[in-house]
Order: C-alpha cells, then structure tokens, then sequence
C-alpha cells in the first residue's frame, strides 16, 4: 500500500484515443476526469477541439472542459496547474480515481514538476520587448543572456520575447528561475503514466476521417460563431485551436470546405507527429509508452498497474 493517492494520466498526441480511453477507465473505477488539453479548456470550440461529448461527460464527472470563455486571452499552464490540483483534491476526496487525459505536454510538466517562480513582469518593460521587431528582441537578449539565446530557435518569437522580459525586469536568466520550481505535485502522488504511441499510419487515418467527422457535425457553424465576436481578439489562443484557422478561412470564403478540410487534416498530421515525438522522447522513461490501440488491452494493463 501506498501513503500516497493514485493519479491516472493518459496523454499522447491527438486523435490516439485518449479520451475515450479516459472515460473507459473511469468508468471502471469510479474515476474523475480532468482535462489536460489546452484547446478542450475553451467553452466556444467543442466540435473543433474533439471534446467529450454532453453525452459522454454524463458518463462519469469530468473537469475543466470548456470552463474558459474564448476572450479570456490570460489563461496560462500555471493557472490550469492550479485548478488541476484543486480537481485532483477533490476527487481523492471523494474517493475518485483522478484520471489526467490530455496531448499539452506544457500542462503537464507544470503540474507535475512545478514552475518556475518568475516573479510578475514590469508592465512597462513587457510593453517595451512587445514592440521590439524579432531581430533586434534577439539581439538584445544575446547581450544580456548569451546562453539562453544560443538555446532558442532565432525565429521563436515568443520565448525570444519571454526571456528577454524576464532578465530585465528581475535582474536574473530564466534558467536560474527555472532551477527553482515550485508547485509540482510529482512528489506527493502515486503517478500511473500511460502515454498512446499507435502506428503513424493508424493515427494518420484515424486524423483524416476524424476531421472530416468533424465537419459533418457543425464544425464550421461553431467556427463561425466564434470569428462573428467582437470581443476575441484576433491573437487570442483560441484562434489558433488546431483546424480553427483553415475552417475560418472558409467561412470568411477565402477557400472553399474542401481545401479547408485538406489543410486542417494536413496541419493535424503535423502538430501529431510533433506530439508524438516530444511524448516519444520527453517524458520520463518510467512512464509506460504504448502502441496498444485496442481499448480493452489497455485497461487490463492500466489496472494491473494502479493495483500494485
């Protein structure tokens, strides 16, 4: 027996069957579901982003699906890692397997191994490195933080700008944040780690005629919907849910259903075989990588697992 409470995690790139496999095992054991998708967070997007479905969410509890609104541009790891530990709470409470499911490795290892506790940027300085041009931001960043920029692709906006950010306004290298992280529940649970790793021409398949499904069932009305809002900023993180773009290229008539369905299946293969890679590689070698794709032989191997 163990002091601490179990915690299932299924992750894996998109279309693996992660989801369904999550509900599978709830339903086995009494579990809570919680989401670890940062595309499945957003309440406009349901279709688009292959959340449960209502009928599938009456199947057992599932948590922070669809609970932020697409405007809200401020929601983060380290705010989903906070409301992630208070579900886990909750369910252990409750005498609920808390069952992690999601494809966000970012979510996960702050969850898991904590964050680095950078404290809050100067708004002056964040406005200043947000009007820098890419080159100079990098430049810049290669005086004051040599290694950290020898480390960034030159191209990488977005942590160029992050990092840069960081050592101005608190004197010190992201690097030396990140060695301090906080918060991770790593070492307070009994972690069942299962990632789904099925053959690339399966996954492949199963992305085509998943988006195509998609579509069938009200993909782009949901899309449309969303572009007709004022109020989401055309940067904002859920426009660029993975299909969002394309499908919206279409409802503006900028191309037609087709091409959009070929360029979102086309962009889903390739954000996959990103994923795939990065939970092929990353993750600790302990956790139990698997190209299982029939359900029941994962569920037999799973609870093997959470029952020793």
């Amino acid at each position: 027996m163990t002091a601490f409470p179990n915690v299932a995690l299924i992750a894996g790139p998109t279309a693996s069957g992660k989801s369904a496999l999550a509900l599978a095992l709830a339903e086995k054991f009494g579990g809570t579901i919680i989401n670890a998708d940062s595309a499945q967070v957003y309440r406009d997007l349901r279709i688009v982003t292959a959340r449960p479905s209502p009928e599938e969410e009456e199947r057992a509890p599932h948590r922070l699906f669809g609970h932020v609104d697409a405007a809200d541009t401020g929601y983060s790891a380290a705010r989903w890692a906070s409301e992630a530990r208070v579900e886990i709470d909750r369910a252990v409470a409750g005498r609920s397997l808390p069952i992690l499911v999601g494809g966000t490795g970012l979510y996960l290892r702050t969850l898991i191994d904590g964050i680095a506790p950078v404290p809050a940027i100067d708004p002056a300085i964040r406005a200043e490195v947000r009007a820098m041009n890419l080159a100079d931001a990098y430049a810049a960043l290669t005086n004051v933080d040599r290694a950290e920029a020898a480390r960034l692709n030159p191209a990488d906006t977005t942590r160029i700008g992050r990092a840069l950010e960081v050592i101005r306004s608190t004197g010190r290298p992201i690097a030396e944040w990140r060695r301090e992280r906080v918060g991770g529940i790593g070492e307070r649970i009994e972690l069942t780690a299962t990632i789904l790793l099925p053959p690339r021409d399966w996954l492949n398949d199963r992305i085509d005629r998943r988006f195509a499904a998609m579509v069938d069932a009200g993909a782009i009305g949901e899309v449309t919907a969303l572009i007709a809002r004022d109020d989401v900023p055309l940067d904002a993180p859920v426009r660029r849910a993975i299909g969002m773009p394309e499908l919206a290229a279409a409802a503006l008539g900028e191309i037609t259903l087709d091409d959009a369905i070929d360029r979102a299946s086309l962009a889903t293969r390739q954000y996959a075989k990103r994923q795939y890679t990065w939970f092929r590689n990353q993750p600790p070698a302990d956790w139990t990588r698997t190209e299982e794709t029939d359900s029941f032989n994962q569920i037999s191997e799973i609870a093997i697992r959470l029952q020793h």
